[in-house]
């Protein structure tokens, strides 16, 4: 288990950056999809976000993102105090690129972070700028590549490079695994791994992959239209909560 920089149980979230979500509410069409929500994200951990399909975990992203309505509030201070407004980093889950689109890397990259047109002579700045953005996901080397050629990793690490630019406080991924295969899991978590030690952002990801839990993840939210139990990972993949909510057992398994 990755050792957190600050104390979860700091009274106030004292000396830590932190997101606060406070009895947060969304409504759709006149369906609670989300109620009474409540937790904290701190710096420096990475916290996973768990729950059977139609929990509410896409809803949440997008409340904390700006893009629909809510009750409650939701509250970002940095350290020492001050209250701001976060910048968030966002990895959708699993864009889909035509196998034979000819876009490059660069092109989607560069179309992204500038406003340079790309039918002109790619200034030599604009490279460099894409060129150290990648290497903070250590895909350099994938700057020429067709992005309908990325595999599920190197499309992950693409999209995370970009969500990156500029550094944000909090960087949000749904669902980053997905069709990624094993070797490409196990170089993704080590990455967010250094992303958010180097950095000391927070990172709050969904997923559906309970076996890497206790080895990536600082914090653990159970999700169920409310938060049901948050806690570290070992405390809620064991909870009567969790058993409930996924029928799974995982000292004994499916029950």
């Amino acid at each position: 288990m990755r050792k957190p920089k600050h104390d979860s149980k700091a009274p106030g979230c004292s000396g830590a950056c932190c997101l606060r979500v406070e009895d947060m509410g969304v409504d759709i069409g006149g369906a609670d999809i989300l109620q009474h929500v409540n937790f904290h994200l701190h710096c420096g951990r990475i916290v996973a976000l768990i729950g059977p399909n139609g929990a509410g975990k896409s809803s949440l992203f997008k409340a904390i993102l700006g893009q629909i309505p809510h009750t409650g509030t939701i509250d970002f201070q940095r350290a020492g105090g001050k209250r701001t407004r976060p910048l968030i980093g966002y990895v959708p889950q699993s864009p889909a690129f035509d196998r034979g689109d000819p876009v490059s890397v660069f092109d989607f990259f560069s179309a992204a972070v500038s406003d340079w047109p790309v039918f002109l002579p790619t200034p030599k700045k604009l490279r460099a700028r894409v060129a150290d953005c990648l290497e903070r996901v250590h895909g350099g080397d994938l700057i020429d590549k067709r992005m309908g050629a990325l595999s599920g990793g190197e499309l992950q690490r693409v999209l995370m490079a970009l969500a990156l630019e500029p550094l944000p406080h909090i960087l949000i991924l749904d669902e980053p695994l997905s069709g990624v295969d094993i070797d490409g899991e196990r170089q993704l978590l080590d990455m967010l791994d250094e992303i958010c030690s180097q950095y000391d952002l927070s990172i709050l990801l969904s997923t559906h992959d309970f076996a890497t839990l206790e080895e990536y993840a600082d914090q653990v939210i159970l999700l169920k239209n409310t938060v049901l139990r948050v806690g570290a990972p070992a405390e809620v993949l064991a909870c009567d909560e969790f058993k409930e909510v996924f029928h799974l057992d995982l000292k004994r398994g499916v029950g």
